[in-house]
C-alpha cells in the first residue's frame, strides 16, 4: 500500500525555516504536485526585519497554492493582486508564461505571532503553461468541509470524497486538509493513480505503518488507504493524474530545458514586471551578484 516514505529536510529560508518534501530525489512527483514545504512553525516578535519576507521572484509553468495553519502573509504579484490569506483560505496563483510575487509578514511584523502552514506547486498540463496568468483568493467559508467520527476535512482544491472544490484546478486532482482525534479512523478512495499523506502534526498509522510529523507517505495505486489516528494530528492528502515529466530549477517549472533556460534570461536581463507597489527589490537568480542597494532619502 505506501510506496515509499519521504523525511522532510529543513531549509533555513533566513528568518524562518521550512520543511522540504517535494521535489524528491529523482524528481518524483504526485500527481500535479511537484513541490512542497512545511513553512514552520515560527513564532516572531513583533517588529522583527524586513529581511525576513519573500522579496519579489518569478515563476513559470506552475500554480503556487498558499494554505495556513496560523499567521497571515500578505500577497502582492504582477497582475496588481493585493491579497491577505488568513488560516483556512486559499491562495492559488497561476504563473502560465509568467508571474512575479512577493509574500510579506506586515500583520505578524506588527503584532508578532506564529506562522505554519504549507506551501505547494501544482505543475500545469503541457497545453497550458503558456497560458495567461492569474490570482484567485477563496474564503475559508467556501471551501467545502465534513465532520463526523473523529474527523474533520476541508476540500482545499480539486474532487474528492464526492465534493468538488471551487478553486478552478488545471488537471484532475486533489487536496485535502484532514484533522483527526486520536484514535480516529478515516479512508482515502483509489480515484487517483498517485496519491500521497503528509502528517504535519501527530503520528498515523497506515498499513501497520507509523508516520511521524514531517513524513510524507507516497501509495501505491489501486487501493483505497486506511489511515488512523495514534494520536491527534493533521494530515494533508494530495495527488490526482500525472502530467507528464518536468523540469525544476529555482522558481520555474517546465516540460522543457530551453523553456527555463529563456526565464532564467528574462528574469536576469529585467523583462519580467515586478508586483505592483512592491518593485524597489528582488530576489536575483541564484549564482547572480544581489541587485544594487536602493539609495536612502
Amino acid at each position: 500500500m505506501i510506496e515509499f516514505v519521504i523525511d522532510q529536510r529543513r531549509k533555513d529560508l533566513g528568518g524562518f525555516e521550512v520543511g522540504r518534501v517535494l521535489p524528491h530525489h529523482g524528481g518524483k512527483m504526485v500527481g500535479p504536485f511537484i513541490f512542497f514545504d512545511h513553512m514552520g512553525p515560527a513564532d516572531f516578535q513583533a517588529g522583527f526585519p524586513r529581511d525576513v519576507d519573500v522579496r519579489p521572484h518569478p515563476h513559470i509553468g506552475l500554480s503556487t497554492v498558499t494554505y495556513l495553519f496560523e499567521g497571515e502573509i500578505t500577497h502582492r504579484d504582477s497582475l496588481g493582486s493585493l491579497q491577505e490569506i488568513r488560516a483556512g483560505e486559499v491562495n492559488w496563483m497561476t504563473a502560465g508564461k509568467g508571474i512575479t510575487h512577493s509574500e510579506r509578514f506586515e500583520d505578524l511584523r506588527a503584532h508578532g505571532g506564529t506562522m505554519r502552514g504549507i506551501q505547494a506547486w501544482v505543475a500545469l498540463p503541457i497545453e497550458a503553461e503558456e497560458t495567461d496568468p492569474g490570482f484567485f483568493h477563496h474564503a475559508a467559508a467556501d471551501l467545502p468541509t465534513y465532520e463526523g467520527g473523529g474527523m474533520w476535512a476541508r476540500l482545499i482544491a480539486g474532487e474528492a470524497f464526492g465534493a468538488k472544490s471551487p478553486v478552478t484546478v488545471s488537471s484532475p486532482m486533489f487536496y485535502v486538509h484532514w484533522r483527526l482525534d486520536a484514535g480516529a479512523t478515516a479512508q482515502l478512495p483509489a480515484e487517483y493513480p498517485e496519491r500521497a499523506a503528509y502528517v504535519a502534526q501527530g503520528i498515523v498509522e497506515i498499513d501497520g505503518q507509523q508516520i511521524h510529523q514531517g513524513q510524507m507517505a507516497v501509495f501505491l495505486p489501486g487501493q483505497p488507504v486506511q489511515v488512523t489516528a495514534v494520536t491527534d494530528a493533521i494530515v494533508m492528502l494530495l495527488g490526482g493524474e500525472p502530467v507528464g515529466e518536468r523540469f525544476i530549477e529555482w522558481n520555474f517549472v517546465a516540460s522543457s530545458k530551453e523553456r527555463i533556460e529563456q526565464a532564467k534570461a528574462d528574469w536576469r536581463a529585467g523583462r519580467m514586471k515586478l508586483p505592483d507597489g512592491d518593485d524597489k527589490e528582488f530576489t536575483p537568480l541564484p549564482g547572480d551578484p544581489p541587485p544594487p542597494a536602493e539609495p536612502m532619502s
